[in-house]
């Protein structure tokens, strides 16, 4: 805590005066195991370098297995108006088989808690494609978590990746959906979601037609970075903590991976930046090409011409290779290049072509 309270004094040096937050999000774990009087010096020390924004957004990670009235209280206290819960499954046999025990009840008491508090903007995230998985269990842990009414949800696939995370070496591989089932399990909740009222975000989000995700869909604001979608357009993003990550117009930058890396940097007064990339060439163009798939589904050819140096010529040639890459399924017209229902599923593979950087050797888990 007191290198975290050091990075932030770091940070309040590096900035210029005047500066407010706009949205401050813990995550990256399980911030609820601070005890209060920790998050109380953490919030002070936040504030203390830059204080709310007007409509400001304080987002907290909450694990129903992790809180208690005190922390709730301090976190409301300190501004928190929008709590993140996650879900993955309330099957039994499926948490079973993850390692994640999440009782339905302990779940809902947790909420209860948190709408008690004046929160009132709710996140929840479920997963597809978990071991044991069926049509009927994720139909199922739908509905549970829809009691809730939370804002917005998000729908992920769950990623297995043995190499990566050690852990999932002890979860029953045979067990794990094929392609087409994961895809009949997206769209089962897929389907849940839209009938109960929320509007489809992008590739994987839901939100309430009063949430800011729709909102900013509706008036073609909507974005999506390294975190997933967002309404806030800011051009600055900035990661405090071991591996965290930061944006600026300029690029991205990364705090060392390693604790104790991060650690000894902070202490020596030195910010822990481990690696970054600098925008160059065709990067800014690239990267909104992807944005706009991701979100919007299409690319608009005259905002794309409006807001970047490309030729037209330049442009459809791009259109027209990402279209024959995947047998002339996508539509290219004068206003620009769409992806039609039947082709979302595809929509990160789709977007990917667009990236001239190779990911082929990092290692990733199948995009469907």
């Amino acid at each position: 805590m007191g290198v975290l309270e050091q990075e932030l004094k770091l940070l309040r040096a590096a900035l210029p005066q005047g500066v407010r937050l706009s949205r401050l999000h813990w995550g990256g774990g399980t911030p609820t195991l601070l005890s209060p009087e920790l998050m109380k010096r953490l919030i002070a020390a936040t504030r203390d370098v830059a204080d709310f924004a007007d409509g400001y957004e304080f987002s907290v990670e909450i694990d129903p297995n992790e809180i208690d009235e005190e922390r709730l209280d301090t976190l409301a206290d300190g501004g928190m108006n929008r709590a993140s819960i996650g879900v993955q499954d309330f099957d039994p046999q499926i948490q079973d088989a993850i390692g994640r025990e999440q009782g339905y009840d302990v779940t809902r008491a947790a909420v209860e808690m948190i709408r008690a508090r004046g929160v009132q903007s709710l996140n929840a995230d479920i997963l597809f494609g978990l071991p044991h998985q069926s049509k009927a269990r994720i139909t199922e842990t739908v509905q549970k978590l829809l009691s809730f009414a939370p804002d917005r949800v998000a729908l992920y696939g769950y990623a297995h990746v043995p190499w990566m995370a050690k852990r999932q070496q002890m979860l029953p591989s045979d067990a794990l959906p094929t392609p087409q089932e994961r895809l009949d399990l997206f769209d089962t909740a897929r389907r849940l979601f839209v009938w109960d009222g929320y509007d489809e975000i992008g590739i994987d989000h839901f939100a309430t037609k009063e949430d800011g995700l729709s909102v900013a869909q509706r008036n073609g604001k909507l974005r999506r970075n390294f975190q997933g979608y967002t309404d806030d357009t800011s051009d600055y993003l900035i990661g405090l903590g071991a591996s965290s990550i930061s944006k600026f117009p300029q690029g991205f930058a990364q705090n060392a991976s390693s604790t104790s890396k991060y650690i000894a940097a902070v202490r020596d007064g030195q910010f822990s930046t481990a690696r970054g990339h600098c925008f160059k060439g065709e990067d800014k163009l690239r990267s909104r090409l992807i944005e706009a798939l991701m979100c919007d589904f299409r690319i608009d050819a005259h905002e794309i011409q409006r807001d970047f140096n490309v030729t037209r010529d330049v442009l459809f040639r791009m259109f027209r290779e990402a279209n024959s890459r995947f047998e002339n399924m996508l539509e290219v017209t004068e206003d620009g290049l769409f992806i039609p229902r039947e082709a979302r599923p595809l929509t990160r593979m789709i977007a990917r072509g667009f990236d001239t950087y190779d990911l082929s050797k990092a290692g990733h888990s199948s995009a469907i």
